[in-house]
C-alpha cells in the first residue's frame, strides 16, 4: 500500500469514527443560547438550554439519556416565586415538539391561521407564549426526540409502560429541579394526549416518592386516565363529538345547523346522558318504538342517516363515523381533528385509509423542529429526532392515573386542575374528558378546583390561531389564579 492510499484510508477511518462519535449520545450535556422576543406586546429576554440528563440505574450507572429544552426568562430577581411549567406530550412515543413550537413556547411553526402547512418551513416568534409568566421545560421521554437508551442490554420494561414511565420520570424531574435550583418555585405539570396520563400519574408520584408538591396540573386533550368506560358508556359518550363535527361540516338538519355550536351542545349532552346511554344499556330488550325514536335523534345529532344508525344497532364506532359522515361527498374526516379532510382510494369501507390530520401536522412540524434545534438552539447532532419513537410494546396495565390525580388533589389543598379540549377531537373527545372529572370526583368535593375550557378546533387546539391566543391566555390566567397568596396555609377548613 503506497503512502497516498494509506493516508486516504486513515482520513476515511477518522471521518467514520467522528461520525459515529457524533451519533452516540452524550447523556449529560447542555448548550445555552440567548434570545429576545415579544409576548403580548412586552419585550422578553430569555435563555434556552438544550440539553440531556441521564437516567441512572440503582448502581448509579447511566442507562438512558433524556433530552430537554429549558426556557428561563432573564431579569427575574426572585425565582423562588416564579412558576415552573414541566411539559410533556404523548403518543406515548412522541416528544414535546408539538407544544414546544406550536403552543406555549417562544417559537412558533409556520402554518396558516387554521393550522395547515405553508412553505417555507420553519419557526418565528410566538407572541402568545406563557414565558412571560412562567419558565418552561419540555421533556422528551426515552426514545422520543433525541432521548435514547444507552445500554443495549437495558431492560426496556423499565421505560415503556404507564407506571414505569411515571417512576423514572419522577426521579428525573427531581434531579432536574435540583440542578436548576427551583425547589421553592410553584410548579405545574402540563400534558397533552397520552401526556395527560403521564402527568396525572406524576402528580401523585412526585408527592409520594419525591416529596414535591404542585400548584397545578393542566390536561390538554386527555385520555381516559384509566377510568373504566366499557360497554354502553363508551358507546354513548362520543355523540356530542359527532354532533360538533357534523355541525362544522354543515351536515346537521337546518334547525340545528342555524344555531351556534355552543348553543346545541348542552342539548345533545343532556340527551346522551339521560336517553341515549339508558337505551344502549337496554340493548336488545329495547322496544321497537323506543329504538326507532332513539335512532331518529342520534341521526339528527350525528349527521348520519336513521337507516345507518339502526344498522349499527344505535352504537356508532368512531372509525365508522370518520368514514361515513362525508362519504357521499368523497371525503373522510380526521381522527384527531375532524376539520381535516382525507381522500381514500375507494369510498366503500368501514374506516379511513389514513389519518388526514396527522400527515398534515408531520408535514409542517418535522422540518421546523429539526431546523430550530440546529440553527436557533445551536444543538448539533447526527442523531435522528424521533417524531414517533420505538417505545412498543407499551405496558398499559394497572393504569390508575385518574385516581392518582384525585388522591394528589386530596393530599394537597393547593393543587388545582385545568382541562383544555377541542370540540373536533375524535380521539380524546371533550365529553369523555368531562366524564373523567365527574368520575374522579363522584362526591362532588373537588368541583371548584376543576376548570374546563373548550375550543373550536381539534386535538391540538392551538394550531388554530384564534385558539392559540385564547388557550395560552387561559393557561396564563390559570397559573395566576392557582398561585397561593403569600402566607396562605395549605389546609382544609
Amino acid at each position: 500500500m503506497n503512502k497516498r492510499t494509506l493516508f486516504l484510508c486513515i482520513i476515511l477511518l477518522i471521518g467514520q469514527t467522528s461520525l459515529w462519535a457524533q451519533k452516540k449520545i452524550n447523556p449529560d450535556s447542555t448548550v445555552v443560547t440567548k434570545h429576545q422576543t415579544t409576548i403580548n406586546g412586552e419585550a422578553i429576554s430569555y435563555s434556552a438550554v438544550m440539553g440531556t440528563q441521564p437516567v441512572w440505574d440503582e448502581s448509579g450507572k447511566a442507562i438512558a439519556s433524556v433530552s430537554y429544552t429549558y426556557y428561563e426568562r432573564e431579569g427575574i430577581k426572585n425565582k423562588d416565586e416564579r412558576p415552573l411549567v414541566i411539559s410533556f406530550n404523548g403518543g406515548p412515543g412522541t416528544p414535546s415538539v408539538w407544544m414546544q413550537i406550536a403552543y406555549t413556547g417562544p417559537a412558533l411553526i409556520h402554518i396558516d391561521d387554521e393550522g395547515y402547512p405553508v412553505q417555507p418551513y420553519g419557526t418565528s416568534e410566538n407572541p402568545y407564549s406563557i414565558l412571560d409568566v412562567a419558565d418552561i421545560v419540555y421533556i422528551n421521554p426515552v426514545n422520543t426526540g433525541y432521548s435514547r437508551i444507552l445500554e443495549k442490554e437495558a431492560d426496556k420494561a423499565q421505560f415503556f409502560g404507564t407506571n414505569a414511565d411515571i417512576k423514572y420520570l419522577a426521579d428525573w424531574i427531581n434531579t432536574f429541579v435540583t440542578r436548576i435550583n427551583r425547589w421553592p418555585s410553584p410548579k405545574y405539570l402540563i400534558g397533552e394526549s397520552y401526556g395527560t396520563t403521564r402527568v396525572s400519574g406524576l402528580a401523585l408520584a412526585l408527592q409520594s416518592s419525591q416529596w414535591m408538591y404542585l400548584n397545578g396540573v393542566i390536561l390538554v386533550s386527555p385520555t381516559d386516565l384509566g377510568i373504566d368506560r366499557d360497554g354502553p358508556v363508551g358507546m354513548a359518550l362520543s355523540l356530542p363529538y359527532f354532533a360538533a363535527t357534523a355541525w362544522y361540516h354543515k351536515a346537521l338538519p337546518n334547525e340545528l345547523q342555524q344555531k351556534d355550536l355552543l348553543d346545541i351542545l348542552p342539548e345533545i349532552e343532556k340527551f346522551t346522558v339521560e336517553q341515549y346511554l339508558p337505551a344502549l344499556t337496554w340493548g336488545g330488550a329495547l322496544s321497537k318504538e323506543k329504538r326507532q325514536a332513539i335512532a331518529q335523534q342520534v341521526a339528527r345529532y350525528s349527521g348520519l342517516s336513521e337507516k345507518t344508525v339502526l344498522q349499527q344497532n344505535l352504537a356508532i364506532a368512531t372509525n365508522f363515523f370518520w368514514k361515513e359522515l362525508l362519504r357521499d361527498r368523497g371525503f373522510t374526516v380526521g381522527r384527531l381533528d375532524s376539520r381535516y379532510l382525507g381522500i381514500d382510494k375507494k369510498d366503500g369501507g368501514e374506516r379511513p385509509d389514513y389519518n388526514a390530520e396527522l400527515t398534515s401536522w408531520l408535514h409542517s412540524f418535522t422540518p421546523a423542529i429539526n431546523h430550530y434545534m440546529a440553527n436557533e438552539l445551536n444543538y448539533k447532532t447526527d442523531t435522528k429526532y424521533h417524531m414517533f419513537g420505538p417505545v412498543h410494546p407499551w405496558d398499559r396495565s394497572n393504569d390508575h392515573t385518574g385516581e392518582n390525580l384525585q388522591l394528589a388533589m386530596a393530599q394537597n389543598p393547593y393543587l388545582q386542575v385545568m382541562l383544555q379540549s377541542g370540540y373536533y377531537d375524535g380521539a380524546c373527545d371533550y365529553f369523555n374528558a368531562k366524564y373523567n372529572f365527574w368520575q374522579m370526583d363522584p362526591g362532588g368535593k373537588f368541583q371548584d378546583r376543576f376548570t374546563i375550557k373548550g375550543y373550536r378546533s381539534g386535538h391540538m387546539m392551538y394550531l388554530r390561531k384564534e385558539d392559540l391566543k385564547q388557550a395560552n391566555e387561559d393557561l396564563r390566567n390559570f397559573i395566576k389564579s392557582s398561585l397561593a397568596k403569600k402566607g396562605t396555609p395549605a389546609k382544609y377548613e
